[in-house]
Parts: C-alpha cells; structure tokens; sequence
C-alpha cells in the first residue's frame, strides 16, 4: 500500500481490517516499528477525534508527531500558473516538497467548498499533496471521503455481527447546518468489501453522488428501511444534486427509540460528534444498543493499522 486516500489504495482491506483488530488487542505490539520516524499531521480544519486518534496510533508505533492547524495563518496557494500577489505566501508545489522531507508519512485532513462540486470531488487539495509529495499520503479526511473513520466502522460491525451477512442501514439524519457527504461516500464504498446488505435511506433530493450510490438500493421511507435492521448508521449530509444545500424535510429524521424498536435489536453508530435530539435522541445515543464510543476507540487501531501497512510495504 504506498497511500490511504480511498478504499482503492488498499490492495487486501479483509487484511487490513484484521490488522486493525489485532493492534486493538496488542497495542504495543509494534511499539519500535517507527522509531526514528516522524508523521507529520496537517488539519486544515479542526478535529478531535481524527487528530487524537491519529497521533495516539503514531506514537504507538514509535512515530513523532507533528501537528500542524494548518488554516491558522498558514495561507497555500494550490493553483497553478497564478501570480501570487495576494495572501497567499507558499505554494504546494514547494511546500508539499518541504514537508516530506521532515516526515516519512503525511497526513491531510481536508473540507470542501460545498459550493463547487466539480473541484471537490475531484479531491483537489488532498490530491495536490499526493502529487508533489514523495511520501505516503494518509486521507485524514478528504472532501469526498473520510477512509479511517470507514476502516474503524468495518471493524466494528465485523466485532458486534451476531450472522454472517447483517442488514446495515445507513440513514440521513437532520442537521442545522450543511454537512459534507465525505463520511457518507466512504461508508458505501467500504460496505461493498463487507458481507452486508447495505440499504441507503434518506428524503429525496439527499441522493449521494452515484459513483458511491449506485450498488445499493435507496428507501425514501426511513420506518420502512428501519425494519429488521441490524445495524443503523446516522449520519446528516447535504443535497449532492443541489450542491451543498439544504433541503426542506417536512417529516421527522431523527433516530429514535419508536424507529429502533422496528429493528432486529440492531446497534446505533455514529461518526461523532452528533447533536442530541436533533440526529438521535438521547434515549438511543445512551442505550446498550449505542456503539459510538467504541467506534471512536477502533479510530486509533484503524490508523495503526494503516501507518504499519505504509511503512512495511
């Protein structure tokens, strides 16, 4: 594997899914692995789970860290052929170059625009990092994709499935603002290397993009897809077709105990952060049946597991 950015990057992710849960349960396996190598960790929007998560792995494996806000006073310029007469002090080109030469893996952590689809999902800034750096690039987050949070969800469904194929439902949820579609992308694309019967619902108008839709069959009746479930996974997105909007929805979203009640007992995922009582209810989001902590625990062993692959190729 010579970069995470998508589920193509990855040439077994059966393997790197069991790698995932053998560091879960001998963290300090590989503790020297990386001794003497540094990550460097770049967020040009904020996180908290993705950057803990990311750097405990790091150091687990005896990695430095770096971490770097990059949207705070560091103003890159990744267009080309441009005058750069304006606030933008670096270009991509030479800082992408710069940066590989303090790190042996670099990790990205993007946002898109919500307002020009064509450049978002062409995954412009995270892959002008892949093209001028020459070192591992790990998706930390992208415009169109979020692979880590994917792999620590395959995780979890492999570690909670009680048959070997269960109906994992992915529903949107309300939000107050517009979110990108990026975790809702990858969550698709990773169900298709899973044993799963994976049904997308949400109200119409919120279809994703087809490239990440198109294998599953879409419910627009929320109640409907609910039945039988196994697994529900909330997540809000904005309107794909109407980029980056938000649509009016004249029916409830919100995940709540009446809706679970019409599953197979299924279990409550969520990427976090989530509002309560907007996209779940706290009866759902505090029951036994919620695994949302422990999908933010499998976010370290994800990444461990995909550092380990980069560097032992």
């Amino acid at each position: 594997m010579k970069q995470f950015t998508q589920l193509a990057d990855v040439p077994n992710p059966s393997a790197l899914i069991d790698k995932a849960q053998y560091f879960k349960a001998n963290p300090l396996a590989a503790n020297d692995f990386a001794k003497g190598k540094t990550a460097v960790l770049l967020f040009f929007n904020p996180s908290l789970r993705t950057r803990l998560s990311t750097e405990k792995a790091a150091l687990q494996l005896g990695f430095s860290v770096m971490t770097m806000n990059a949207a705070q006073g560091w103003k890159l310029e990744f267009e080309d052929q441009i005058v750069m007469n304006s606030d933008k002090a670096e270009h991509i080109r030479e800082a992408a170059q710069v940066i590989s030469q303090y790190a042996d893996v670099i990790g990205i952590r993007t946002f898109p625009s919500l307002t020009d689809k064509d450049k978002d999902y062409s995954d412009y800034i995270l892959q002008r990092f892949v093209e001028f750096s020459s070192v591992p690039i790990v998706s930390l987050e992208s415009a169109i994709r979020h692979p880590l949070q994917s792999l620590a969800d395959c995780l979890t469904i492999k570690e909670h499935q009680t048959k070997s194929k269960p109906k994992v439902v992915l529903t949107w949820a309300p939000h107050p603002k517009a979110l990108p579609q990026a975790v809702a992308n990858s969550f698709a694309e990773w169900m298709s290397i899973m044993d799963v019967d994976l049904t997308i619902t949400h109200p119409e108008g919120y279809e994703l993009a087809p490239t990440f839709q198109q294998h599953f069959p879409v419910e627009y009746h929320q109640q409907k897809a609910f039945e039988g479930a196994d697994f529900i996974y909330a997540k809000n997105w904005s309107s794909f077709q109407n980029y980056g909007k938000i649509l009016e929805v004249k029916n409830n979203w919100t995940i709540t105990a009446e809706k679970m009640a019409l599953t197979n007992q299924a279990k409550f995922m969520h990427c976090l952060p989530v509002r309560r009582n907007v996209v779940v209810a706290d009866e759902v989001l505090d029951s036994p049946q919620s695994l949302v902590i422990e999908q933010a625990n499998n976010r370290t062993f994800a990444a461990q597991a995909v550092l380990h692959e980069l560097l032992n190729h």
